[in-house]
């Protein structure tokens, strides 16, 4: 399980975004003339814009008097050093305080440092905890976490019925590694009545959102005709999209598809360019190479040379040739040195001896 979602996106939804008053008069005079305005909350706001170290000033104070939000952000700037030394431990803390207080979202950040062991001992009994008390203040990320524990049924309940429900709620708030669970859990029956229209509807969700392994999943079911129509150009679609983020599967599948032309244009040279960047991760497919067996070393020795220079496009003679250039300009007469005694030539004496003193840091 990883962590799915930054902690302080939902912080930053849930908070007013403001502007950072300039001056209490000037919003004391607004306030008169136009009425009372929105309590802004100086915290999130200094946040959103960069001024993490202005952002913990005002937080400190709210945090010391016991608020969750406050406490949260705090701990997401030690977390990621945001104008701060980082510090998991100090992190830790603060999502703790901000736990005791109710905060489902620190809740959810700080099982993650007990399941993964960050500025705390490691113990996924109490990352499991954290993630049930998380979900069921109504964070989503946690109710994910949670359904898959109680798919692994070592620090949860083993129930694939539980695991469905949560997953449900998740895939339902659009969260596309749910979405994908679940899906996958439709087309398997896994805790539910299987139904593969239904399954293949919410990986195809996934995939919309750019979840690699979904659109990989979702392509083959296209390629399969299950839970779907089948279509086969549809299916190389998906594939390509995924190839084209750097996966190795899709790059392989694709380059299978472009190879015999089904659902593309038949192309051995682009399938031979897949295959090299899949062969490049590790990932070599007897299949492919039979289908590959007849492409002229030409076409190959082109496909190699494409996939070197992979995304972009290799350097020709033409494109090689626009590349400016730049030659001294020639001087008349013989390069002038400096003559030895040229008091702008001297070294410089080293800072703490004689001669003038190194220069000092100016404030700015």
């Amino acid at each position: 399980m990883t962590r799915l979602l930054p902690a302080i996106a939902l912080l930053l939804a849930l908070a007013p975004l403001p502007a950072l008053a300039q001056d209490e008069a000037a919003e004391a005079i607004s306030s008169e003339v136009f009425g009372p305005r929105a309590n802004v909350d100086y915290a999130f706001g200094a946040f959103q814009r960069g001024y993490f170290l202005t952002a913990l000033e005002y937080a400190l104070p709210r945090a010391e008097k016991g608020d969750a939000a406050a406490q949260t952000l705090i701990a997401e700037i030690y977390a990621k050093g945001l104008g701060v030394t980082q510090n998991d431990e100090s992190a830790a803390s603060w999502y703790q305080l901000a736990a005791n207080n109710g905060g489902v979202l620190a809740m959810f950040e700080l099982a993650l440092y007990y399941q993964d062991g960050i500025g705390v001992p490691k113990n996924r009994a109490r990352a499991a905890d954290l993630f049930k008390k998380s979900a069921e203040g109504g964070y989503i990320p946690a109710k994910y976490n949670l359904a898959l524990l109680h798919v692994e049924g070592i620090y949860a309940s083993p129930s694939l019925t539980e695991a469905a429900s949560l997953m449900k709620e998740a895939a339902d708030a659009e969260l596309p590694e749910a979405q994908y669970d679940y899906g996958t859990m439709l087309i398997e029956g896994a805790g539910l009545a299987p139904n593969e229209a239904e399954g293949a509807k919410y990986v195809k969700l996934a995939a919309e959102q750019d979840l690699i392994a979904a659109q990989i999943d979702y392509a083959t079911l296209l390629y399969l005709g299950q839970g779907v129509e089948k279509n086969v150009e549809e299916a190389a679609s998906w594939y390509q999209r995924a190839a084209e983020a750097g996966n190795a599967v899709a790059q392989n599948r694709y380059a299978k598809l472009l190879a015999v032309g089904e659902g593309v244009p038949l192309s051995l040279e682009d399938a031979a360019m897949w295959r090299a960047l899949a062969r490049r991760q590790g990932l070599s497919d007897p299949s492919l190479d039979r289908l590959l067996v007849s492409i002229p070393s030409d076409q190959l020795a082109k496909a190699e040379e494409r996939a070197r220079f992979w995304p972009s496009t290799p350097p020709t003679a033409e494109t090689i040739a626009t590349i400016p250039t730049t030659t001294p300009a020639p001087q008349d007469g013989p390069p002038v040195l400096p003559a030895p005694t040229d008091p702008d030539e001297a070294p410089a004496a080293p800072a703490g001896q004689s001669g003038d003193p190194a220069p000092q840091p100016q404030n700015p």
